[in-house]
């Protein structure tokens, strides 16, 4: 990868004009390991016309997700690296990490729409993202779904490939899923959905995004995190 793309991105401090932003916008994570049901539970979200999907950017290519071709502006906006590298030196984004080996980052913009038509932001980003927010804002809300077990998880995971399952990019997401799992864990301020049932999932989701918490939920939900963990290692 460029060079100078990774030392913005190693470097890259979000902008005041963006904390001042996040700090009168409610703004929603939907964070989790990879086949948790992340992108289908905003899915959901966004037909309450309540949130506003900020629209995350990466360098990464478009993917086949269930035999659907993801769409530059739906999923993500694609962009190239010089692209990437002309959006962090005009500090266009709020935050911009390397995860997986390609760049992703929320663009100030997006948000600025969600707080313009006076919605809920709510996006699908890394964890990594939710801690370059944390240390912004304190009215962040990151919400980590999780699969029920972990037999469960990885059927769903092969489920994603109609063409046939990629043993090295289950691998990789598995090693991802570990150290997002590590890293959330660590943290005080996430808010654990275990995805069984979707209806019901979407519900504690919406709940929790209107200010709504249940200790008892999150303490079942974070043993789940635990368990599954302690499996990947």
């Amino acid at each position: 990868m460029n060079e100078h793309l990774l030392e913005l991105v190693a470097n890259y401090q979000t902008p005041e004009r963006a904390v001042e932003l996040i700090n009168k916008t409610k703004v929603v994570f939907v964070v989790g390991v990879s086949g948790a049901g992340k992108d289908t539970i905003i899915k959901e979200l966004l037909k309450t016309d309540e949130f506003k999907l900020v629209v995350s950017h990466t360098t990464r290519a478009p993917r086949e997700n269930h035999g659907v071709m993801e769409l530059s502006g739906r999923e993500y906006h694609f962009i190239d690296h010089d692209e990437a590298i002309r959006m962090l030196e005009n500090q266009e984004f709020v935050e911009a990490k390397q995860y997986s080996g390609n760049i992703y980052g929320t663009s100030i913009f997006e948000v600025e729409e969600a707080f313009r038509h006076r919605k809920i932001a709510i996006s699908d980003i890394e964890v990594q993202g939710v801690v370059e927010y944390m240390n912004a804002a304190s009215n962040v809300i990151p919400i980590f779904i999780l699969p029920p077990d972990f037999t469960t998880w990885q059927r769903r995971l092969s489920d994603r490939y109609k063409a046939g399952v990629n043993l090295e990019d289950i691998k990789k997401r598995l090693a991802t899923a570990r150290l997002e799992l590590d890293e959330a864990l660590a943290k005080d301020y996430f808010q654990y959905v275990v995805n069984n049932d979707l209806a019901e999932t979407v519900k504690i989701v919406d709940e929790i995004a209107h200010g709504h918490f249940s200790t008892e939920k999150n303490a079942f939900a974070r043993e789940i995190a635990t368990k599954l963990l302690e499996k990947l290692k």
